[in-house]
Parts: C-alpha cells; sequence; structure tokens
C-alpha cells in the first residue's frame, strides 16, 4: 500500500509539474518563442528538427510548409490550450457546481429538472454538440471557451450531485439547519467546503478535456483565427506534409498527449491527497 500512494504522490508531482511548465510556456510564450509564430522562412520549408540530419540549431523543432518555426508555434499554442484550459473549465465547474449544489440540497422537484435536463444534455456526443454551437456561435477563443463551458457543465453536475446528497445527510448539516441556518448560508458553509476535494479534482480532469476539445475544434478550423496558433491548427496542416515532414505532425501531438496526461496524473493525485477516506487510509 506504501508503494502505491509513493507512486500516486509521484504522480501528483510529475501531472503538476508539467502542466505548470506548459502554463508557464503559454504565458510567458513572446518572451520564451525564439521567434513570432507567423513569420515566415520561405527559404526553410519544412527544416528538419535539430535531431535529424541537414537540422540546424537555428530551428530546433524544424518548420513548417510556410517556413515557421514550430517550436515557436508549439509554445504560442500553448497559451491558447491553456487559456481554453483554465477559462473553460473554470466556467464549467462554476456552472455545475451550481445547479448539482441545487439538486443534491433540495431534491425532489428541483432535482428531478436538473437531473432530467443533465441526461438530455448528455445524451449528445459532446464534440459533435460542440462543434453545433461554434457553428451558431462563431470562430474565436472566446467561442471556444463558451462552447466547452455550455457542454461540460454536465460532468460537474452529475458527478457533484451525488456527492452533495450523501454530505447533506451528515449531522452536521442537519444542526446546522436546526439552529435556523439558511439555505445558502448552510449550502457555502457545511456543504461546499465538503466537497470542494471531489471538485479541485474534476478541475484538473476537465482542463485535459478541454485540451482535447481545442485541439479538434482547431484541427477542423472551427476553433480560433487562422492567425492564431494552435496544436490542432499545427496537426492539421503538417498531415498534408507527413510524410516528408513527419516531425510536424507528431510534436504537436505529442504536446497534447503530454499535456492531457499530466492533468490526469495531477487529477488522481489531488483526488488521493484530498479525499479524507483516502488520508485515512494512508494515516495521515
Amino acid at each position: 500500500m506504501g508503494r502505491y500512494y509513493r507512486f500516486a504522490d509521484l504522480g501528483l508531482f510529475i501531472g503538476g509539474s508539467f502542466a505548470a511548465l506548459v502554463l508557464i510556456c503559454g504565458i510567458f510564450a513572446p518572451w520564451i518563442a525564439p521567434y513570432h509564430p507567423n513569420d515566415q522562412e520561405l527559404l526553410y520549408i519544412l527544416a528538419p528538427p535539430v535531431w535529424a540530419d541537414g537540422g540546424t540549431a537555428e530551428h530546433l523543432f524544424g518548420t513548417d510548409s510556410l517556413g515557421r518555426d514550430t517550436l515557436s508555434r508549439l509554445i504560442y499554442g500553448a497559451r491558447t490550450a491553456m487559456t481554453v484550459a483554465v477559462a473553460a473549465s473554470f466556467g464549467a465547474m462554476l456552472l455545475g457546481a451550481f445547479f448539482a449544489h441545487l439538486a443534491g440540497y433540495f431534491g425532489g422537484w428541483v432535482d428531478w429538472i436538473i437531473s432530467r435536463t443533465v441526461e438530455v444534455w448528455l445524451s449528445f456526443p459532446p464534440v459533435v454538440l460542440s462543434m453545433l454551437l461554434i457553428t451558431g456561435l462563431g470562430i474565436g477563443i472566446d467561442k471556444v471557451i463558451l462552447a466547452i463551458v455550455l457542454v461540460d457543465w454536465t460532468r460537474f453536475c452529475r458527478v457533484l450531485r451525488s456527492e452533495v446528497q450523501v454530505v447533506r445527510g451528515q449531522d452536521y448539516v442537519a444542526f446546522a439547519r436546526l439552529i435556523g441556518l439558511s439555505h445558502p448560508r448552510v449550502i457555502m458553509k457545511e456543504i461546499f467546503p465538503a466537497t470542494l476535494p471531489m471538485l479541485i479534482t474534476l478541475l484538473s480532469l476537465q482542463m485535459g478535456i478541454s485540451v482535447v476539445v481545442e485541439a479538434i475544434l482547431s484541427f477542423v478550423a472551427m476553433g480560433v483565427p487562422s492567425d492564431v496558433p494552435a496544436w490542432g491548427q499545427m496537426i492539421a496542416d503538417a498531415r498534408i506534409d507527413m510524410y516528408y515532414a513527419p516531425w510536424g505532425l507528431a510534436v504537436p501531438i505529442f504536446a497534447i498527449f503530454l499535456t492531457v496526461l499530466s492533468f490526469n496524473l495531477l487529477g488522481d493525485g489531488l483526488r488521493r491527497r484530498l479525499d479524507p477516506r483516502q488520508s485515512a487510509e494512508r494515516g495521515v
């Protein structure tokens, strides 16, 4: 058991460190990236990366079909991915947590209406629903964020509702209601702190999902504008020359894979750290 939790703590450290690295790259992209992401050098079209034959240190990850530096576009793509991941995940969390606490605390017809709405919403494939929303909203990073919020709030609501129902049955919640605390105060003072660990875990997992959704939408040209670097857009551009320059396709795919993996490791590690039942098993 001790080895198992040491592995979980290692996953938390690795996941948190890499997620923080991607976030730092996104924030400080203009100072970290060696070139502007849209600068074109027609003399260096499809230049190989530094580890391949003919590669140079001027373009560590090579260039794309327009001579744009792949590393610079990768770093600026991290800014797009993390902007969507953070903003969309927090928006979905706030909306989902609000309805989850209403449904789990009040129950009855309130719970029935919210639960049926969630079931209907979940009956649509999330990515397809996001595309439909983008079609109506238009292209733009703010539209992508709004589409993810409107689609993925149900993830928080469905999971958190059950947790709220469990907490509502605790004695200290019944005592708070007995001494005359209002419903909003009971929810904010007694129930919300108990559900916060679950909420933080779901938030970290949702960030990974948001990165994938943003990449899919950018891949099909329904995400950010063409002049805004995005990992999905890099994959779409590189697939044409994948047989001649496979690194252009492999680099953004690998970046997406590592970023999503880091958020999953972070979420799993946070769950084990913040869950009081897991802490009791560890003897903390």
